[in-house]
């Protein structure tokens, strides 16, 4: 008796399609980044500054209880969408590694949204920028093995060396109104999935001071034809991850930071969609957060579709809440504000595996 064909449980296409599988990051063992350049020039000047005093170290208490509170609310709500939750395995990030070049120590598993590319039925591990992160898929690796045996394509791009020479040692972030200039080289291929959004055979992405233009270039060999890739222009001075400046909502809407993008500069093939401006976010009153944050103000844009109408964005976000009321989407306000200080919100801590849908073309 023949056996029947592998039906992959990994089939992601876009941002939008029915949402039934994801993996939700985890705080476990979560450290304060090893001190680096390419960390520091990354995150807002306050976060900065203490990252360097306390690197390598374990984040406290006060920081993980609000927002592993905050996370497990999070998982309860997407359980009671009917979407089925994989979590990483714990792992203490605070242990040393080395490379023949350098050593480090880790950083954590909150953010599986960049560390894996799902494209289709197949799962890419990216070559992440930061040295804290060079392990980081290695928590995910049961769900890997177990998707890989159940049909799943699973690919790793080519393992940076993360030496000197892909980082430019005279670097300094742009003032407004300079050329833009990235901290990375072109000495090898590096990317954060993050820096990539998906509609169907289209993929956006920014190049930043994780994402540089070899990395972009590597990824448009490995899918081939079959797919487009376009690069976003950003005016923010230290880019890093696309899911705060642009992001497809549904088939033929995205929404864009009005900060950092150019409306006019879009790529033409957008000249079909509608383009949503995001509403300035909601001013957050706690100093702590402020100042321990690894993002920027827009993580209010860091919104995750659950389909083409319903979308779980942050409570605090009131004005964003009510643009996406306004624009025909039906919001589900989540807390994940205390989130920030381990790199993300909504769409950050996910990785959308299963999507109930098929490869299509969104444009002409």
């Amino acid at each position: 008796m023949a056996e029947l064909p592998l039906v992959s449980p990994v089939n992601s296409h876009n941002e939008w399609d029915p949402l039934e599988e994801v993996v939700v990051g985890r705080l476990d063992g979560a450290t304060i980044p090893s001190k680096h350049p390419v960390v520091a020039c990354n995150i807002p000047p306050w976060g900065a500054r203490l990252q360097g005093l306390a690197a390598g170290f374990g984040y406290p208490r006060t920081m993980i209880e609000p927002a592993q509170q905050e996370l497990d609310g999070f998982v309860a709500l997407l359980q009671s969408l009917g979407v089925t939750v994989r979590r990483p395995d714990p792992v203490d990030h605070r242990q040393q590694f080395r490379t023949p070049d350098w050593s480090s120590r880790g950083f954590s598993s909150s953010c599986p949204r960049d560390g894996m590319l799902v494209i289709g039925d197949e799962i890419i591990e990216t070559p992440m920028a930061w040295p804290c992160r060079y392990f980081e898929t290695h928590p995910y690796r049961s769900i890997l093995k177990d998707y890989f045996r159940r049909g799943a394509r699973w690919t790793a791009a080519p393992k940076p060396q993360l030496t000197h020479e892909l980082f430019d040692g005279d670097f300094r972030i742009p003032e407004a109104g300079e050329p833009m200039r990235y901290i990375l080289t072109e000495f090898e291929p590096v990317f954060d999935a993050a820096d990539f959004v998906r509609a169907g055979r289209d993929l956006f992405v920014t190049r930043s001071n994780v994402t540089n233009r070899t990395g972009i270039e590597w990824l448009r060999r490995h899918l081939g034809p079959g797919y487009r890739i376009h690069e976003i222009e950003s005016r923010c001075r230290t880019p890093m991850h696309i899911d705060t400046t642009f992001v497809p909502l549904a088939p033929g809407k995205v929404l864009v930071n009005p900060e950092y993008i150019d409306v006019d500069r879009l790529p033409e093939v957008l000249n079909s969609w509608e383009v949503l401006i995001a509403p300035e976010p909601n001013p957050i009153g706690d100093r702590l957060l402020k100042v321990t944050s690894m993002c920027g103000k827009w993580l209010s844009m860091n919104i995750l579709m659950i389909d083409e109408k319903r979308v779980i964005a942050e409570r605090h976000h009131t004005d964003m809440l009510r643009a996406l009321e306004n624009w025909g989407f039906e919001p589900i306000p989540c807390d994940l504000l205390h989130y920030a200080p381990f790199a993300g919100s909504f769409h950050c801590a996910t990785l959308d595996v299963r999507r109930r849908g098929t490869l299509e073309s969104y444009f002409d």
